[in-house]
């Protein structure tokens, strides 16, 4: 039974195509994974589907009998609640609905996560979820559709499983383009010597035939892959920082008194669900916010480098202009070799970064933070909105970067093997988890 289909959609903003004439369709009881590099268009589907955004092209046809249920990437928390009351309030009141979840474990610490997916690999009826975390989409989701290249694709299985047809089926596309630009190599040498004389003229005309007749196999396109190659400064004090007592908070208290210390070359990562303080420790910790009582006190010869986990800007810059501001000494080529370096296209480059995705937004602010000198990087949920291929990279260079990194993350799969140390806030916390 068909619960959604969705026929020849097409949507894009400005000269900038998303998708073209795509198909797609919800069966009972499917657990869909939507996945695709970041930029390639899944919320913009979802908001498509869930009647956000119309469609420049195509139609959605809902079955008449469906209740449909959205919960979106920005989880928030309520105070006096805990973050299992959150979720179970969520999910409870789309139990019997079919749902659709953009990034849902975004922000969520390993037990919520493995309570989401105890949830979901039990739930009976249809979804349809965006996620980069690769562990978690394997372990709750039956059907994958890849978005690519303006493409939607169906694949049977779990991540893994796609991921290894959708390998063969390149291996598979670039042999036969190979074997294509070979024969029409050979073709058009056998046209430009026989053309012109007279006993081949026909069999020169002939190929020419063949070739104008031929469907031509492209070269399977890839999404750019990210180079995230810090640049460092010179080297930090032994001692980071350092903690007294340290309370912190807002209106009230969200921890115990800390005594915390962090010294040169440790890699610390902070665990603990959303909620509980782990974005004000680091704030606290900068000077950004006041502690309640207490004190921070950091080291000398500091140089930070700092990634909020999301922005506050308006995002009305274009990205040239976002890098632009930041370091005015480069030129044009220079900041768009900057930008490109990160994974981003012509097109997303030239574009507002408002209209940009999560992940590409990302991209933007993970360009400033690599290009400014640190001996000490400060993260926060670095890799909440990056696709798998970002994530990988941005392992790669945090594990080769030779400064000290504090960082928020809920992803053990991501800081394994990076990590010298890990902190779970949730022992100091003083708020309800």
């Amino acid at each position: 039974m068909s619960i959604m289909t969705v026929k020849n959609l097409s949507q894009g903003f400005g000269d900038r195509a998303i998708f073209n004439d795509v198909s797609f369709r919800l069966l009972k009881g499917e657990h869909i994974g939507l996945v695709g590099a970041n930029g390639e268009g899944k919320s913009t589907f979802m908001s498509i589907i869930t009647g956000k955004l119309q469609p420049d092209e195509g139609n959605i046809q809902w079955a008449k009998n469906a209740n449909v249920g959205y919960m979106d990437q920005h989880a928030v928390l309520t105070p006096g609640k805990s973050i299992r009351e959150a979720l179970a309030e969520a999910f409870v009141q789309l139990f019997e609905m079919e749902k659709r979840m953009n990034e849902p474990t975004n922000y969520l610490d390993k037990e919520h996560i493995e309570w989401l997916k105890q949830y979901l690999q039990d739930y009976e009826n249809a979804f349809i979820l965006i996620s980069h975390d690769i562990p978690f989409l394997n372990s709750v989701v039956n059907i994958i559709y890849h978005m690519n290249n303006q493409e939607l694709k169906r694949y049977a299985g779990n991540y893994d499983k796609f991921i290894e047809v959708y390998e063969m089926q390149q291996a598979q596309q670039e042999a036969a383009y190979r074997r294509q630009q070979a024969e029409i190599a050979d073709l058009k040498d056998f046209v430009a010597r026989n053309k012109s004389r007279v006993a081949t003229r026909n069999m020169a005309m002939s190929r020419q035939k063949k070739l104008d007749n031929m469907d031509l196999i492209s070269r399977p396109t890839e999404a750019p892959e990210p180079e995230f190659d810090f640049k460092e400064s010179k080297i930090s004090g032994k001692v980071i920082f350092e903690t007294k007592n340290l309370v912190i908070g807002y209106d009230e208290p969200l921890s115990k008194p800390l005594n915390l210390y962090m010294e040169r070359k440790q890699k610390i990562i902070i665990e603990g669900a959303n909620g509980i303080g782990k974005t004000t420790l680091l704030k606290s910790l900068l000077g950004l916010i006041p502690a309640i009582s207490g004190e921070a006190v950091r080291g000398e010869s500091i140089q930070l480098g700092y990634f909020e986990q999301e922005s506050t800007k308006d995002g009305n810059n274009s990205c040239i202009d976002e890098i632009w501001e930041e370091f005015p000494g480069l030129n044009q080529f220079e900041v768009r070799l900057a930008l490109s370096k990160c994974g981003l296209t012509t097109k997303h480059i030239e574009s507002k970064v408002k209209v940009l995705s999560g992940g590409e937004q990302a991209k933007v602010r993970l360009c400033k933070l690599i290009n400014r000198p640190s001996n000490l990087l400060i993260l926060d949920e670095p890799t909440n909105h990056l696709d798998a291929a970002a994530k990988a990279e941005l392992k790669r260079a945090l594990k080769e970067y030779k400064g000290s990194i504090l960082m928020v993350c809920h992803e053990p799969e991501f800081y394994r093997g990076l990590a010298t140390d890990v902190w779970d806030l949730s022992e100091w916390t003083t708020r309800l988890v």
